[in-house]
Order: C-alpha cells, then structure tokens, then sequence
C-alpha cells in the first residue's frame, strides 16, 4: 500500500512523499490563514469604535423619552420648560447663560464636537468637517437678521459660540447689511463660495442663493469625504451622508419652486452625486413647472409616498414645514436602520447624533409653542419628531 501511495504521490509530479506532505502542510496552512483573517477582519474593524461607543452610549441613556418629553410639554409655559431643562446636566450649563434655543444649540454643537474628537481615524475627516456646520448657521443666521433689520442684541440670540469664525463674529454681526456682512468674511473660505450667489442675491433680494451654496459646500465636501468607503463602517457612512443629501437636494427645489425660481436659478446649487437622486433626476426636477411637478417627478422612488402625503398639508397652509419634516423624518429612518444594523461599528454613532438633532428640535417645537399663543398641548404633541 505503501509502494502505491508513493506512486500516486510520483505521478501527481511530486519527488517524493515527504514533499506531497509538505505541500499538504502549506496548503493546509494558507488556508488556515485566509480563515483567521475573514474571521478577525470584522473584529478588528469593529475594535476602534469601542471606545467612543461607550461613551456614545451612555449620552444615549441620557436623551428624553417619549415620558420626558410628555412632561415637558406639559409645562404651563416657557419658564417651566427652562426649569425643567436645569435639572438636566447637558442643559443646565447653558440654559441660564444663553437665551433657551441658542442654549440648546450650543449644547449640540458640543456634542459634535465630542463626536470629532473620539471617532476612529477612518471617519474622524468627516466628523472634523461637519463641525462647519457651525460656522454655516452663524452665517446663515446673520444674513437672515440683517436682512429682517434685527438689532445687535436680537443677533447675538441666534449666534452659536462654536466652530472656526469666532474670531469674526464680532465684525460680522456689527455688520450694517448683508452685503457688508459678506464683505466681513474675507479671509475665509467662504467668499469664493458665495460668488456665484451674490448677484443672484443683489438682483432678487431673495437669500436662498446663499444659503444653498452654504449647506452646498458642506454637504458636497462631507460627500467628498467619505467617498471611498473602506469598511461596511465607512460605507455605511457614506450611505448617511448621501441620504441627507437627497434631502436637502430636495428640499433647495422645492423651495425654489415655491419662489418661482427656474432651472438656471438652482442648477449651480444641486449636489449631484447624492444616493437615490442622481444628476439626470435632479435636472428632470429643476425643470418642474412648480411644487406639485416636483412631487410628482419623484414618483417611483421612496421620497413619493412622504412627500405625497406633504402636498396636502402645504396646498392648505402653503407652508415648506410639512416638507421639511417629511424629509428630515426619512433621514432620521435611515439613521435609526443603520444604527441597528451596525451596532458595534459606526452604528451607535450615527443613530445618536440623529436623535440628538431631533431631541433638540423637538425642545425648540416646545419652546415655540410655549411662548407663542394659539399652540394646544396637543397641537405641540403631533408637531414632534
């Protein structure tokens, strides 16, 4: 038996039996290998998140529930809803420091900045750029204030002391017009994004120009950013961020409907590499004669049925809110599926920040409803997110 093995061994071209068992070894060996490494990739992609999904998680523990937020809201009036906020050590810092939204929205910009400064090396390029999100609303914010003559004072209200302008700040708030305020911000990066949009502006008097080609530069980079997936984390990242750019794509439409702005308008505002909507759709939408045309262009996809359901309410109050909270609630979908679906990687990272955003709208829904009259408690309940 032996004298046969050895000539299978022979007739398979190896010298001798020892060397069929050698190659036996090797192959056994490469094999082993290719198993360990499929088994541990996962862990070792996972490993890094560890950390900052501890710390993720126990500020997740610390959001309000459905109960929470039922109690808030039945505060007899702003000044309750403020108390309420005290009790609560995220909050509490800030609420007697600021007026109660720029409160809350200070709050949040810290919480992204801890974001940025705990995410693992593969997605902290695109944490550390969203932190321009601060800097973008302030801009915003200014620009919508001078252009509704609010004082100095009234500005300060909205300004958030976070991101990369604070040095500026002073300069752009005492800024005279919009036009000035613009002026005030070269320097930074944000004139030459602003260029195309400034004769738009000085031509309409409308600020949607600009604040398109701000949340344009934001998300386009942030895109940009997370292009080349390395891992299911980075991908599904990346799937993130190309949803909120289809909503906010959608929305800048819409809008510019609303206004009666045409294709030539809005074209240089698009972000055309979004995740559902890509370039040829996006033109089909642009040159939708209104808003119904643009309801109705998106047909076939899942922003349909939302945005369907949207049409209704704004043909009876005319309002973009409906719209808005249609889109923003399919973000927040998309966040919650990927949060479950990755819960040791990026997941939990995700899905809080989104629930973060929308606990700090949702104190801002409150907040309104208290302070302006004609909000019932119910009314506030079905305006949450």
């Amino acid at each position: 038996m032996v004298e046969d093995i050895a000539t299978i061994v022979t007739s398979l071209g190896f010298p001798s039996v020892e060397a069929f068992i050698g190659a036996m070894f090797l192959v056994l060996a490469v094999v082993a290998v290719v198993v360990v490494v499929s088994t541990i990739k996962p862990v070792l992609n996972m490993f890094p998140y560890t950390y900052p999904n501890a710390r993720v998680r126990a500020r997740t523990g610390r959001l309000f529930t459905e109960k929470e937020f039922s109690e808030i809201v039945e505060s007899q009036n702003i000044e309750e809803v403020k108390n309420y906020l005290r009790s609560v050590p995220d909050y509490a810092k800030y609420i007697d420091l600021y007026p109660l939204e720029k409160a809350l929205d200070t709050q949040l910009a810290e919480t992204y900045d801890l974001i940025a400064r705990i995410t693992p090396d593969n997605s902290k390029d695109v944490f550390k750029f969203l932190l321009k999100k601060w800097d973008i609303k302030n801009i915003k914010s200014i620009i919508i204030a001078k252009k509704a003559n609010l004082s100095t004072e009234e500005t300060l209200n909205w300004i958030v002391p976070f991101g990369g302008l604070t040095d500026k700040l002073d300069s752009l708030i005492e800024a005279d017009t919009v036009t000035d305020v613009l002026n005030a911000l070269e320097g930074t990066e944000y004139p030459k994004i602003l260029e195309d949009a400034i004769p738009i502006y000085n031509e309409t008097g409308l600020l949607l120009p600009l604040e398109a080609s701000l949340d344009q530069y934001l998300l386009k980079n942030l895109l940009r950013a997370s292009a080349t997936p390395e891992d299911d984390n980075t991908s599904l990242l990346h799937n993130y961020i190309g949803t909120m750019i289809d909503a906010a794509n959608i929305k800048v439409i819409i809008r510019a409907k609303a206004d009666n702005l045409k294709y030539e308008d809005i074209e240089a505002y698009m972000i055309s590499d979004g995740y559902q909507i890509r370039e040829w759709k996006l033109k089909e939408l642009m040159e939708a004669e209104d808003v119904a045309g643009v309801v109705n262009g998106l047909e076939g996809t899942d922003y349909a049925p939302m945005l369907s359901d949207a049409m209704t309410d704004y043909t009876e109050t005319n309002s973009m809110a409906s719209f808005e909270n249609a889109l923003d609630s399919h973000v927040s979908k998309t966040a919650k599926t990927i949060s479950l679906k990755n819960q040791f990687g990026i997941g939990p990272i995700i899905g809080f920040l989104n629930r973060k955003e929308n606990e700090v709208k949702n104190l801002k829904i409150i907040a309104r409803g208290k302070r302006e009259e004609g909000f019932s408690t119910s009314m506030i309940k079905e305006m949450l997110i």
